[in-house]
């Protein structure tokens, strides 16, 4: 009885050994590793840089364009046309009529009086030879006080009255507005483009639409020149421009500058009231630079009447743009200086950078090769609001 129960314990024990070295080669190989395949290394990558969709996709339009794009512009003097008063002897300002700058004048009014020692000296002399009987150097006494500045009807009052004129009253050479010389004529300022942030709800409107351009008008300020100044002979004081001679100035981008051409028609309007249009020509191309930036100014010289200086206005120009790719609007995300869209690869949509051009209100111009690709119709569908796209690709 004994034997036969040492022998049934041994069995046990020999049923386990046999079960632990049946299933222990299933241990030894270790854990295997599972196969990722590519359709979950998509899902893997992070939303700011793939995105998984279904959402229509357009393909890029390759033509030419003419596209009426607007511009800012200001109502300006015309340089061609204004009158610079300048002191012809030094002495001192006794009386100033001009109190501000852009003051109207008419032709004949007096502007200021002025004491000068050389005028009294040279009066003197004209007295003294007035009393003698040499006609000959009374004459030449009379065109030295002329191209000093009096004018004949007041050398007549001289000799008539005798006495000398200490107070020599300049007038108004022209008609216009009078500006002083140290002030800054009105300027149209460069064109700024909007420029959005990718990251925040203000990204979510990001267009790329062009600013509208800032412009400085003509204002009334004082004039710095006072009463009891001394100017020198020579010295330029007072600039008087025409206001029947009017320009309009308008500043286009570097994108549209290329496109315009001296004598080519435009229409614009005042801002004031947009149902007048007005036409003109380009009479004068400038490239500009001012305050760090590169632009061009093109002038209208106006014949209408009826604009005043510091006027604001619009323009429109047709541009034709040829052998580009276009794209709708909406596909394009503006990220600061930054244009992403979003091409369709095996169903994943990666983000792209290119390089565009002019904006218009349903199209912008492609610069970069978009032959055959794939884009997304809305690539505001496929941005988070908080998200800040990362770009490691460019087309060029």
């Amino acid at each position: 009885m004994r034997n036969s129960y040492i022998v049934s314990v041994i069995a046990v024990v020999l049923f386990f050994i046999s079960c632990k070295e049946k299933t222990a080669p299933a241990h030894s190989g270790g854990h295997k590793e599972t196969v990722i395949g590519n359709d979950v290394k998509q899902l893997t990558q992070p939303a700011n840089q793939r995105v998984i969709a279904s959402i229509p996709v357009v393909k890029g339009i390759s033509g030419s364009r003419i596209i009426a794009s607007e511009v800012n512009g200001i109502v300006n003097y015309d340089t061609r046309h204004q009158t610079s008063i300048s002191s012809r002897v030094s002495g001192r300002i006794e009386r100033l009529l001009i109190k501000y700058n852009y003051q109207p004048v008419k032709k004949g009014e007096l502007i200021m009086e002025l004491y000068s020692p050389d005028l009294a000296a040279a009066q003197q002399e004209l007295l003294y030879l007035a009393g003698t009987n040499d006609d000959a150097m009374l004459q030449r006494a009379k065109e030295k006080l002329q191209l000093a500045g009096m004018q004949p009807a007041q050398i007549t009052a001289v000799l008539r009255s005798g006495k000398i004129l200490y107070r020599v009253p300049v007038y108004s050479p022209a008609t216009g507005y009078i500006l002083e010389k140290t002030a800054a004529a009105p300027v149209v300022t460069v064109p700024q483009t909007a420029a959005p942030a990718g990251d925040g709800m203000s990204g979510m409107g990001g267009t790329g639409v062009p600013v509208n351009s800032s412009v400085s008008a003509p204002s009334a300020t004082p004039v710095l020149l006072r009463e009891g100044q001394y100017v020198n002979a020579g010295q330029s004081i007072f600039t008087i421009y025409q206001s029947e001679q009017l320009l309009a100035g308008f500043a286009f981008p570097p994108a549209m500058a290329a496109k315009i051409r001296n004598g080519q028609s435009i229409l614009f309007w005042s801002d004031a009231n947009k149902t007048d249009m007005f036409s003109g020509k380009i009479g004068l191309i400038e490239p500009v630079f001012r305050n760090g930036e590169n632009f061009t100014l093109a002038r209208v010289y106006l014949n209408q009447q009826g604009f005043q200086a510091g006027q604001l206005l619009t323009a429109s120009v047709p541009v034709v743009y040829r052998n580009s790719w276009w794209l709708p609007k909406e596909a394009v995300w503006m990220q600061g200086q930054q244009a992403v869209v979003f091409i369709r690869e095996n169903n994943v949509f990666n983000p792209v950078q290119i390089k565009t051009g002019v904006i218009d209100k349903e199209w912008i111009q492609v610069l970069s090769d978009l032959n055959g690709l794939e884009i997304a119709a809305n690539a505001y569908y496929l941005v988070d609001s908080e998200s800040f796209i990362k770009v490691h690709q460019s087309l060029q």
